[in-house]
């Protein structure tokens, strides 16, 4: 064997490894449907997103949805979802900077989901960012600039 070929077959291997090693570092958020016809909006929106919420710092995703991520644990914003099975028409929304959120308490934190724009988002906010609500002022902007009122909530 060549003197030069065991560090070429090295470096093959270390450079096969790096791909490897970075796929964990991402993070993986559950797979859901999505509404159809949100593509185009939730792909402008998800480009559009700030690099940083409430002091967190945006994370990479280890697949190709239309979501996002901040911090560890993360606050993980989902595009394009369903209208949340425990929203009625009657149901109490909190205006944050001029957009309208359904919040629900989960196991790990709270969950927030627009309602009544051309695609429903979605933030999950684990209970060690509190208070949760802080994320959302964050995210305002985006949120209103790519995905109009199309029916206000009236709670």
């Amino acid at each position: 064997m060549p003197r030069h070929a065991g560090r070429r077959l090295g470096l093959v291997v270390a450079a096969s490894l790096v791909p490897l090693a970075a796929c964990g570092s991402g993070v993986l958020v559950d797979a859901y449907p999505t509404a159809p016809g949100t593509d185009v909006d939730c792909g402008a929106l998800i480009a559009d997103l700030p690099s940083s919420v409430d002091g967190l710092d945006r994370r990479t995703l280890e697949q190709d949805v239309p979501a996002a991520a901040w911090g560890d644990p993360p606050v993980v914003l989902r595009c394009g979802v369903p209208t949340p099975e425990a929203f009625e028409p009657t149901s109490e929304c909190k205006l944050v900077d001029g957009v309208d959120w359904f919040d629900e308490q989960t196991a790990n934190g709270f969950r927030f989901t627009t309602v009544g724009r051309r695609a429903n988002v979605e933030v999950d906010v684990p209970a060690v960012h509190d208070p949760a609500a802080d994320v959302l002022v964050d995210l305002a902007e985006s949120i209103a600039k790519h995905l109009p009122v199309e029916q206000p909530c009236r709670g």
